[in-house]
Parts: C-alpha cells; sequence; structure tokens
C-alpha cells in the first residue's frame, strides 16, 4: 500500500511470471473498441491471404451491368460478343466480365448459333439478301466464322432465283428510264442485297426482259 498528496491509496503489485514464463497478454475483450486490430466490421471483411476483397461498389457495378444486359436481352437478341463489348462499356473487370458471359450462355440467354440461324433466315425471308450480305451481317453482329459457316451451308443454293425474284419486284419500277440506266440501277439494288456480279447481271437482263415483254418500255 502507498500513499500519494496525502491519500491513501492501494496499489497492485506487477505480475511477476514464475519459472521463466511468458508474460500474460491481454485478450482481445481487453483492447480498446478503438483498436482496428479487434474492430468486429474489419475482421468480417477480412478475406484470406490467397483471396483479394472485393470492393462493394465494384460487386454493385458489376450487378447493375449485368442487370442492363439482361434488360437489352429481353428486347434484342445479342451476340456473346456484344455482350462482351456492354459489359466493357460499363467497366466490367475482363475476370467478371467471362464469369457474367458464361452464365448468361449456361442458361441459353446467349446462344451465337442460334442467332446466327435466325439472322440468316430474316434476311432470305423478309430481306431477299444474297449469300455475301448476309455473311457480312453475321460478321458485323460477331458471330465467329465457324458458326457463321455452319449457319450459311443451311442455305439452298438459289441466289440465282432469290435474285431473280428479286430483280422482277423491281423493273416494272423502271420502265420510265431507258435500257442502260434501269440495268444499272438494278444492278446496284441487287450488288446492294449482296448478290454477287455475275448472278446480278443474268437476274437484272431477265428481269428487264421480262418487264419489256409485258407492255413496259425502256426509252
Amino acid at each position: 500500500m502507498s500513499r500519494e498528496n496525502g491519500g491513501e491509496r492501494d496499489s497492485l503489485a506487477p505480475v511477476i511470471p514464475l519459472f521463466g514464463g511468458a508474460t500474460p497478454q491481454a485478450s482481445p475483450t481487453d483492447e480498446s473498441p478503438d483498436d482496428e486490430r479487434w474492430h468486429p466490421t474489419w475482421v468480417s471483411h477480412r478475406a484470406p491471404d490467397d483471396e483479394p476483397v472485393r470492393d462493394d461498389d465494384v460487386v454493385a457495378g458489376e450487378d447493375l451491368a449485368e442487370k442492363a444486359l439482361l434488360k437489352r436481352l429481353r428486347v434484342r437478341s445479342l451476340s456473346v460478343s456484344e455482350a462482351r463489348a456492354l459489359l466493357r462499356e460499363r467497366q466490367v473487370a475482363a475476370p467478371s466480365v467471362e464469369r457474367i458471359v458464361s452464365g448468361l450462355e449456361e442458361y441459353g440467354y446467349l446462344d451465337d448459333a442460334g442467332l446466327a440461324d435466325q439472322l440468316v433466315h430474316s434476311a432470305v425471308d423478309r430481306k431477299g439478301q444474297g449469300r455475301n450480305a448476309i455473311a457480312q451481317t453475321l460478321a458485323k453482329r460477331g458471330i465467329p466464322r465457324d458458326v457463321a459457316d455452319a449457319a450459311l451451308a443451311t442455305l439452298p443454293d438459289d441466289d440465282a432465283e432469290r435474285a431473280l425474284e428479286f430483280a422482277r419486284t423491281k423493273a416494272r419500277s423502271l420502265g420510265s428510264l431507258d435500257r442502260d440506266t434501269a440495268l444499272r440501277r438494278l444492278l446496284g439494288q441487287l450488288a446492294r442485297r449482296g448478290y454477287a456480279g455475275s448472278v446480278a447481271t443474268a437476274a437484272a437482263r431477265t428481269a428487264l426482259d421480262e418487264a419489256g415483254g409485258t407492255g413496259v418500255r425502256f426509252r
């Protein structure tokens, strides 16, 4: 017992370890609540040494990007390449891009082969396009070459017939033009739809000949 400033105060002697033992250390509960080493929030968010901590803002941004991609897919089919580009535009990291894309492929939301078939039949049935134009469309949409070739292989070899059918629908509206001008204009229309030169030329001449035989005059 010691005295200080005239008052009496109990004082405990320090603990002396016996037989050379280590001095007892304070337990985590003895630390101050402000001590970062034992802060419960810090401990709960600490990842293993081999697993980096993912920032909450980054995770939230990736979730928003994935939702935006799903929303787009409900309106319009996308290729895998287009999906990747959309995610990159939203600053999604490369590993997360592949994770999201793989999941969407697994559940059928992304399907390059299915999209290629859809584009091929739409080009033929609705637009009257030839093989070259269809191939260009597939390439622009980011369809891999082998997938595009497989889809194009399902087309019948009837470019000549489809070119002639298209040329017939246009020839009648060219009756006020001279023959050469009508031919050039019709060839241009066929070329824009992806028909090869020889196919387009044969179709245009045949269509103009038929139109002339039905009373349409070319000056």
